[in-house]
């Protein structure tokens, strides 16, 4: 089994940790990268093993439109301040992926200031998707061109062209060699040419020897992206959006569906996905979940589920963030370590107490996954010879196959299984791990568990609203509104639409994440 199939993962977004300047000047390099160094330490006690960070080169924004594949955002440091923070990382047992930006670039980009200057006469026209010098955009460049999302910022890559597959293959054996990262995650992968992606698999494999590639996609089918050819995982959006809308909706029936429906395609076994709860382009978990007390159930669940756990930064604090006036910049805090350590310690201590059971119990890496006990209210399966219980009402009564005796992991109780079953109960909104008890096994301390509010629930969709119909037309034909149209007749067509469906599809106006969104419903 390689590392990343057990890995436990954090995520940083650096600059926003940092507090970097929205908009880079390209000026001095500045020391922000360097001011990150006592994450580390902070990472490795909550027992999270590898560190995905990104965006890091040279940018214009927020990172992802970039100007400089071999050169680190000015805003953030020098490379050898990366190569530096990279190895002290190694030093203290923690992996590093970078952000591999391929599908597009920021204008200013070499390539693409050569085409602005030049026209048809660039060295560089090929590099670009559909360059039209009988067009214009809102740059009036006096030509257009494909992009990523309908932003002209972001300049479509012809990935079909041998130069650029080239440039790129150079550029990620250059961070291989002078940092010595240990993966990628591909931005935008659910639109990356596929070839590519198969090439870049077998020349990272070349490179460096377990050199992870994750994905970035949202929907559709995550086999078609992760498999034996090209990349070795993809983010869980499926799991994401299962585990908090379960627990508002006091349903966990959709997060059991959603675990079979995966396991039947060989995801969870085979392949290892990318599971989280919030990320830098979605609202903290904390703010999404309505009652605050479901914080527990739903970290217990993303730590023992099938797939490898990841912790946005700042939400083991159970902090807030919410997108507003479309920005994402609440999303992206600058955060100050010790203060939310001394303020927010509960949660941190749960987080912490996960990351010590997942990273000694290797059954909750590759334990076989069985079902127990499955209502709304309550969800209890086993992985191996573990045993998860989790409620999200007002506590919870389990009678479960068992021999022995078993302890809870986080509340440290003891229970004696009585001719073949054990009988456990669960607290409001609580959630545990039981251990059968043996001498080879860890002990773990009974962890504090955070109090929080419980938030008032909103108010729920009328029934007379109209339910949207499915346009009369070949998806590929469908403008962004229709695609939206259509992805909310299919999910009415399944089940009642709630407030947060709506918002979910109202929110996602990327025309081909929504393409493979509605073709993703059989």
């Amino acid at each position: 089994m390689a590392w990343y199939d057990h890995a436990c993962f954090y995520h940083i977004y650096p600059l926003g940790l940092s507090g970097a300047p929205a908009l880079n000047d390209y000026g001095a390099p500045a020391g922000r990268l360097k001011a990150l160094s006592p994450w580390i330490s902070h990472i490795r006690g909550m027992g999270c093993d590898a560190l995905y960070i990104g965006p890091l080169f040279e940018s214009v924004g927020h990172g992802y439109e970039t100007t400089d594949y071999r050169k680190v955002d000015s805003r953030l440091g020098t490379n050898d301040d990366l190569r530096d923070f990279v190895a002290q990382c190694h030093a203290c047992g923690l992996r590093v992926i970078l952000d591999g930006v391929f599908n597009h670039t920021g204008r200013d980009f070499f390539a693409f200031r050569d085409l602005r200057e030049n026209r048809e006469r660039s060295a560089y026209a090929q590099w670009y998707c559909n360059v039209n010098f009988w067009g214009n955009n809102e740059y009036n460049d006096g030509f257009s061109y494909d992009n990523w999302g309908g932003y002209n910022l972001l300049a479509k890559l012809n990935l079909r062209n041998p130069e650029v597959r080239g440039y790129l293959l150079d550029t990620v054996r250059m961070w291989i060699e002078e940092f010595d990262i240990d993966g990628l995650r591909l931005d935008a992968a659910d639109v990356l040419d596929f070839d590519f992606m198969r090439e870049l698999r077998r020349a990272t494999c070349e490179m460096k020897q377990d050199f992870y590639l994750m994905g970035e996609v949202i929907h559709g089918d995550y086999t078609r992206w992760a498999n034996g050819q090209t990349l070795h995982s993809v983010t869980n959006y499926h799991l994401h959006k299962a585990l908090y809308s379960a627990h508002n909706d006091h349903n966990y029936f959709e997060i059991a569906h959603t675990v079979r429906r995966q396991l039947d395609a060989g995801l969870g076994r085979n392949i290892q996905l990318y599971n989280f709860v919030d990320n830098h382009d979605v609202e903290r978990i904390y703010t999404k979940l309505r009652d605050k007390r479901h914080f527990l159930p739903v970290h217990v669940l993303l730590y023992t589920l099938p797939g490898v756990p990841s912790i946005y930064y700042g939400s083991e604090f159970g902090i807030e963030g919410r997108k507003e006036r479309g920005s994402d910049a609440s999303l992206r805090p600058a955060l100050q370590l010790e203060e939310l350590t001394r303020t927010r310690a509960d949660y941190l201590s749960l987080i912490s107490a996960l990351g010590r059971v997942r990273g000694a119990e290797q059954a909750l890496w590759y334990g076989e996954y069985r079902e127990l006990q499955l209502t709304t209210t309550q969800y209890a399966f086993a992985r191996g010879d573990i045993l998860v219980t989790v409620c999200n009402g007002e506590g919870a009564a389990f009678d479960l196959p068992g021999e022995g005796s078993y302890s809870g992991a986080l509340g440290g109780q003891t229970v004696e299984a009585q001719d073949g079953r054990l009988h456990v109960e669960l607290d409001a909104c609580g959630g545990e791990i039981w251990l059968p008890q043996s001498g080879n096994r860890p002990a773990f301390e009974p962890v504090r568990l955070p109090k929080a509010e419980v938030k008032a629930e909103s108010a729920p969709v009328k029934a007379s609203e109209p339910q949207p119909r499915l346009p009369d037309k070949p998806y590929d034909e469908m403008s962004v509104e229709e695609l939206q149209g259509a992805v909310l007749a299919k999910l009415a067509a399944n089940g009642p639409l709630t407030d947060r469906m709506r918002r979910d599809v109202a929110e996602n106006t990327y025309r081909d994440s929504l393409l493979n969104w509605v073709k993703s419903f059989r």
